[in-house]
């Protein structure tokens, strides 16, 4: 009696032990710190991502310049924002609406002159070309007026502290009349994003999370 008492507390015990949960010490995850070729290639890709961005947004400006001149000028115009805005914080899209705000309405003329004197596509004051190294009489060559507006833009992140929105709103200047100027100029954008969608492989959700950013 006394033997089978001991064998069923034994078995008692046996059981009791396998019922605990096992604990397993959790290993440490150890992180491999980023190589120099780790860096480079991660860089390769953002660029490549990022040129991809924006050559995808070039038929979209294209098109909606074509709305508003010929074929041939609207590539040309378009070349220009994709060219002049490589290597700056702006997207091709960005230079191409304000172009669209300023002049859109005048078949995007290179010869344009608003009533206060502002010249070419982009419409830079006579005094604000020559703070950027141009004559008022080079803002009637499409190449150098874009120049300047870029260089005008930048000026303007500046002023407002890298805000590209309230950048592009001061492009124009201040004051109700610089409030309907950005109305006009992000009607322009929903115009080209509209655009963009219609050309594969562009999608509206795309991956980089800026195509359809709302500046």
């Amino acid at each position: 009696m006394k033997k089978t008492a001991i064998m069923l507390t034994a078995v008692t015990l046996c059981i009791a032990s396998c019922d605990q949960p096992q604990i397993r010490t959790a290993q440490p995850i150890v992180v491999r710190p980023e190589s120099e070729l780790d860096r480079h290639i991660r860089r390769v890709a953002e660029n490549e991502a990022h040129l991809e961005e924006r050559r995808m947004q070039v038929p979209a400006i294209v098109a909606a310049f074509a709305k508003r001149t010929n074929p041939q000028r609207a590539r040309w115009l378009a070349t220009l924002c994709y060219l002049k805005t490589l290597d700056t914080p702006f997207m091709p899209m960005d230079i191409a609406e304000i172009a669209l705000a300023e002049t859109g309405s005048h078949g995007l003329s290179a010869k344009s002159v608003s009533y206060r004197g502002a010249l070419g596509v982009w419409q830079l004051m006579p005094h604000r070309a020559r703070s950027h190294g141009y004559t008022p009489q080079e803002m009637e060559n499409d190449e150098k007026c874009a120049e300047a507006a870029v260089r005008e833009l930048l000026t303007k992140m500046k002023m407002a502290r890298g805000n590209l929105r309230k950048a592009k709103k001061l492009y124009c200047g201040v004051g109700p009349q610089a409030d309907a100027y950005e109305v006009k100029r992000m009607k322009f954008r929903r115009e080209i994003l509209r655009e963009m969608i219609k050309y594969p492989p562009l999608r509206a959700e795309n991956s980089s999370g800026t195509q359809l950013r709302p500046s």
